[in-house]
């Protein structure tokens, strides 16, 4: 069963709240809200304690936003698992790319806790760059002219969301894929293609949920 993202603003909700398995098939590896007898659970609702935390109104930097909430990393799977953190210098943009591209505001908070833990400055070794790890080339083709930007970051970030969920018709597994590791080998894999794709996939929806549940 596949997992799908929404295509237009009023498709909600973006996830139905049940229990993820991982099965792995004559080299295929599927994701789906239904155990299988050799399905490994892969994430449990039941996990999610998480309360949302008090709105503030004060301003604050992007780097005190940082400082605060995680420490700096490099590259892809840097942040540590953490309670839900929303930096408050990123709210509005967040808000703002979420809104423009009609995605759920929990789903690009969980792609770019998981990317860089908040770190705009976070560089991997691959050479991806900013909050949403964005890698130079593909910066280029989305309009970002400074990638360690917050606003243009996130909203490069969600435009490509945007973009894969497009192309792989809704599919929010596919279009995580795609972000992590190329919508080519999502394409020629029929499929999440690697095995650290699967555990990236896995980390986001782990902690899409976990902002979902604190809204």
């Amino acid at each position: 069963m596949r997992i799908p993202i929404f295509l237009l603003a009023c498709s909600f909700p973006l996830l139905a709240w049940a229990d993820l398995y991982v099965t792995q098939e004559n080299g295929v590896t599927t994701i789906s809200n239904q155990g299988k007898p050799k399905g490994k659970l892969l994430y449990s609702v039941k996990e999610d304690g998480a309360k949302p935390a008090s709105p503030a109104r004060r301003k604050t930097t992007a780097s005190t936003a940082t400082a605060s909430t995680t420490p700096a990393t490099r590259g892809k799977f840097g942040a540590k698992s953490q309670a839900v953190q929303k930096p408050e210098a990123y709210v509005a943009f967040v808000q703002g790319a979420a809104a423009h591209y009609q995605l759920p505001e929990a789903l690009i908070w969980a792609v770019m806790k998981v990317e860089s833990g908040f770190n705009p400055q976070a560089v991997s070794d691959r050479g991806a760059q900013g909050l949403m790890q964005l890698m130079p080339t593909t910066s280029t083709e989305l309009g970002v002219t400074d990638p360690f930007d917050p606003e243009q970051n996130i909203y490069g970030g969600a435009r490509l969301l945007r973009k894969l969920a497009n192309r792989f018709d809704g599919d929010v597994v596919l279009a995580l894929s795609g972000y992590h590791a190329g919508g080519g080998a999502v394409n020629a894999a029929g499929g999440i293609p690697y095995d650290r794709t699967s555990m990236y996939v896995g980390m986001v929806l782990k902690a899409y949920y976990a902002y979902k549940n604190a809204q």
